[in-house]
Parts: C-alpha cells; structure tokens; sequence
C-alpha cells in the first residue's frame, strides 16, 4: 500500500473539500499535516513538490496538487 501523506493549511478552502470527501467516503489510512503548525513540513513541501501550494497529496513521496484530482485519486484507491 502507498504511503499517503496530506499537506494543509489552516484557512484553505481547497483543503477542506479534500478532507471532507475523506471523511465523506470514511478515508482514514492518510496522514494530514498543517503547514501553518510545523515549519519543518512546510521546509519539505517545498523542497520535495516545488512549491508551497496546498493541499498537496504525497503517494509514496511524489507529490499530487489540486482538490479534485487528490479527491478522485483517494476514493478510487
């Protein structure tokens, strides 16, 4: 299975939709990160994806950007 790894903010409207359809379809195998809270997982964001864009999905350390593309790939895992 990929490890799954959500990167947030707090005051993100994009990022809520993503959590809600994860609630929604009872997704639970992802971790969420708020880059507003922790510095160092920001430091890696950017370093890793190219920007500090959010939400961003990493599948097994490659990154994946935009709501609906992120949404489609987690309720059809």
């Amino acid at each position: 299975m990929a490890k799954l790894k959500l990167y947030t903010s707090t005051f993100c409207p994009f990022c809520e939709k993503v959590k809600k359809a994860m609630k929604d379809n009872d997704i639970q195998d992802v971790e969420i990160i708020n880059i507003d809270k922790d510095p160092e997982e920001r430091e890696y964001l950017v370093e890793k994806g190219g920007k500090k864009q959010v939400p961003c999905l990493f599948v097994d350390d490659k990154p994946m950007y935009e709501s609906t593309d992120i949404i489609n790939y987690l309720v059809s895992k």
